[in-house]
């Protein structure tokens, strides 16, 4: 074992034990566990969150010490884009969201009315986040943001959202059985944080409570809105492209970059915004062999996975609204290719 690996374990021993969590030298001891909720307890009165409110929500919870683990390990990604798509747009997945398209056809029409979000891209997000309410997870996030405010790795962050999670319970959303999620605190079929919840979570249905867990219709219109808050208009995510032979993406007027403000690490593999006739000038055809759309109110950046070296896509406006979800180059073109096959079922070739 690593010496980093035994004080990990220390770490989450002590955690699990009751004994706080390890601490630098330099850092003043954490106290104990139950005198550290009840310290919370005062602060989340003071915001607001009623009593009986706060003490049912933390009945019989302790660390996790799996949390902590799960919070410790941060893995290298390494995974390939083509095996990231193989394992996320399997046929059983697309076959599900082409079945739950038509279940929930006439709810996802009115919530694309509204919000003005194809249903094929909210059904893609849902099924990328809990393969369509399937798994939301497990973790009761009560007790994940507990853990997690009370170690002291990200404590500010998660302590602010354990106070959003107690508001969400304060105004009768969910019971604290039923708020299930991630082990990091991703809530419901839409996967929110408690802050994101706050923000964006709708009732559509008018019952009284933004319901992410049970009610499909407040699924549905949560997504849609997160994604138009976040710049999502008119239709279309992208378009998978060929690139002619000889093609050099990295001439000055193609490779030279914006300057992100959100986003950056997926952002900066992506060229500067063209319009798409400037595109087809250059010799870009749609990967099937088609002419690139006609929208000359649409201006595109080119990404070129693996490298370089492997699929070649022009994203339009509405991509950077997938990443403001997850802000990953595999993420959202996943999205927007699994929104692309619910909505033409004979598209086979979606990764190459």
């Amino acid at each position: 074992m690593t010496a980093w690996g035994l004080c990990r374990t220390i770490a989450v021993l002590a955690l699990f034990l009751g004994a706080g969590p390890v601490l630098a030298a330099d850092e003043p001891p954490q106290p104990p566990f139950a005198d550290w909720v009840k310290a919370l307890r005062v602060d989340a009165l003071k915001e607001g969150i009623k009593g009986e409110t706060f003490d049912a929500a933390f009945k019989g919870v302790e660390p996790i010490a799996k949390v902590v683990e799960l919070d410790r390990k941060q893995p290298e990604f390494t995974q390939t884009f083509p095996d990231y798509l193989t394992a996320r747009l399997t046929e059983a997945r697309i076959a599900r969201g082409q079945e739950m398209l038509s279940a929930h056809e006439k709810e996802l029409d009115a919530v694309a009315d509204k919000y003005h979000v194809e249903p094929s891209v909210i059904a893609a997000i849902w099924g990328m986040e809990t393969n369509y309410g399937s798994f939301m997870g497990s973790y009761s996030v009560v007790a994940s943001l507990a853990t997690l405010a009370y170690d002291t790795r990200r404590s500010t962050y998660f302590r602010k959202e354990l106070i959003n999670a107690l508001k969400i319970l304060d105004a009768g959303n969910t019971t604290p059985e039923a708020m299930k999620g991630s082990w990091a605190g991703a809530m419901g079929q839409s996967q929110f944080m408690p802050s994101s919840f706050l923000a964006y979570a709708q009732d559509f249905d008018g019952d009284g409570r933004r319901d992410i867990w049970g009610t499909p219709v407040d699924v549905f219109a949560s997504i849609a809105n997160y994604l138009g808050v976040h710049g999502w208009s008119g239709a279309g995510w992208g378009v998978a492209v060929r690139l002619p032979e000889g093609f050099d993406r990295k001439r000055a007027d193609i490779a030279q970059k914006e300057a992100p403000s959100s986003c950056r690490r997926a952002l900066d593999e992506h060229s500067v915004a063209l319009p798409l006739a400037r595109w087809r000038s250059m010799g870009l055809k749609a990967a099937d062999g088609a002419d690139l759309p006609d929208r000359p109110d649409i201006k595109a950046s080119l990404v070129v996975m693996e490298d370089g070296k492997g699929p070649a896509y022009l994203t339009y406006p509405n991509y950077r609204a997938i990443l403001s979800y997850n802000c990953s180059n595999f993420y959202a073109l996943a999205v927007g290719l699994l929104s692309d096959a619910l909505r033409q079922p004979q598209v086979e070739a979606l990764a190459r």
